[in-house]
């Protein structure tokens, strides 16, 4: 369920290539954790760059 979530994040912030590859990297003994991290970064950035179009009414 926890790859299921992570790699998902991609897709709904409209990055579907990103999201492949991380699910790909998610199915990987060794990809997952960098994986992980990478979709929970990308997670927050996308909310932050919302924050500041919101900010400033773009």
């Amino acid at each position: 369920m926890l790859y299921y979530c992570l790699g998902y994040s991609f897709f709904t912030i409209g990055r579907p290539f990103s999201g492949i590859i991380c699910l790909i990297l998610q199915i990987t003994l060794i990809g997952w954790i960098p994986a992980a991290i990478w979709s929970v970064y990308a997670l927050s950035q996308y909310k932050t760059d919302e924050k500041i179009k919101d900010a400033f009414g773009r």
